[in-house]
């Protein structure tokens, strides 16, 4: 395999997770004529010694993988900088009942902020990481754009909507224009060591373990009541911030008399909404309800990836969670700290603290955090 020397010498500091998508990432810069520097970051530590924290194994296998292609790296411990940054948002807002997003954060604040600072204090002009989105300049204004990856089963734009001009600028995504299946195929022929590595899913510092008790070990307990649409009381909610819009797993109201389905089987509960001044939960049970159904929406904290709002508004495509196929939707009320987004369709379970993100094409614009659907 063949490729183009585009580094011609350049230092590339490399995140280095532990997974195989960097590190296939890595080999392909080397190849490619840079000089690679490998970083491992370490952004979680509080119980960095329990059966669900991985990152002492995932630390070995990404020093193993750059002993195997020959490259430096070292770890830097940015837990500190995370917990600040990142966590105390992600408590905040599952405090005001709200399902936040923290790996959409953390691009933002922690591996595109702390991560290329730290990568320039090493004499670095750019940083990388094994993200599957692709970088390019708009030929007739010279901004950088954010394109969505050509594996779009894999493509992770929606996480990285919050970067800026100066963040994508010093940005590699080697991976952008390459398939899963061929990223394996390379790591297997490599013979790396993690070549077969599940891919990391969920929320990053959680991991598989039991999200309701994680969140117990931060946020209070506060149980009450579960309404249907109707008001009949069918169970009781441990606290609404254990519970997002659209949820059917773990409400524990299964088998309430009354509604059950013609075979006899108790009906699935979907949760619709939560009234935090009265601490109800409502949950529905009907997928399509009304209730579950927003025909548009009003974001908070716009982010633009040119800078800018899109001065194309209509027709647009967009996302309100991570691999949903891009549904039409049309820009409105733009203003300096919100805006709305009217779809053609209605869209089931918009959640408020998850991102929407809007679309021309390929080309990622930006996009918000959802405060309110109707």
């Amino acid at each position: 395999m063949k490729f183009e020397q585009i580094g011609a010498g350049r230092r590339v500091v490399v995140g280095m997770s532990g997974g195989v998508d960097s590190s296939v990432a890595a080999w392909v810069l080397k190849q490619q004529g840079y000089e690679v520097v490998g970083l491992f970051m370490k952004n979680w530590e509080d119980d960095d010694d329990s059966e669900y924290c991985s990152t002492r194994q995932d630390w070995l296998d990404a020093a193993s993988v750059a002993d195997k292609i020959g490259v430096d790296i070292e770890a830097v411990n940015f837990a500190s900088e995370y917990k600040d940054r990142v966590f105390a948002e992600f408590l905040k807002e599952y405090a005001a009942g709200r399902t936040p997003n923290p790996d959409v954060l953390c691009n933002a604040e922690i591996k595109f902020k702390a991560f290329l600072d730290h990568a320039v204090s090493l004499g670095a002009e750019c940083i990388a990481t094994g993200h599957y989105a692709q970088v390019r300049q708009d030929k007739v204004n010279g901004l950088v754009q954010l394109v969505k990856a050509v594996d779009e089963t894999k493509d992770q734009s929606y996480f990285l909507h919050r970067l800026n001009q100066v963040q994508l600028s010093k940005s590699i995504f080697p991976l952008g224009q390459w398939r899963k299946t061929k990223v394996r195929e390379i790591a297997h022929s490599l013979n790396l060591s993690n070549a077969s590595k599940k891919d990391s899913t969920g929320i990053c510092f959680i991991g598989e373990r039991p999200f309701r008790a994680f969140l117990n070990r931060y946020l209070p307990s506060d149980p009450g009541r579960i309404l249907t649409d109707t008001g009949v009381e069918v169970g009781q909610h441990h606290g609404l911030a254990f519970y997002t819009l659209g949820q059917r797993k773990g409400l524990g109201i299964g088998g309430v008399k009354g509604y059950q389905h013609a075979d006899g089987t108790g009906a699935t509960w979907y949760v619709a909404r939560k009234d935090l001044d009265n601490n109800i939960l409502y949950v529905v049970a009907e997928h399509d309800h009304p209730w579950l159904l927003s025909p548009h929406l009003l974001a908070a904290q716009p982010s633009w990836v040119s800078g800018q709002a899109p001065v194309c508004v209509q027709k647009l495509g967009a996302k309100v969670r991570y691999r949903q196929e891009d549904v039409v939707a049309e820009l409105k009320q733009v203003e300096s700290e919100r805006f709305g987004v009217q779809f053609k369709q209605p869209q089931w379970a918009v959640t408020p603290g998850q991102s929407v993100v809007l679309y021309e094409g390929d080309v990622c614009l930006g996009g918000g955090i959802i405060a309110a659907n109707a």
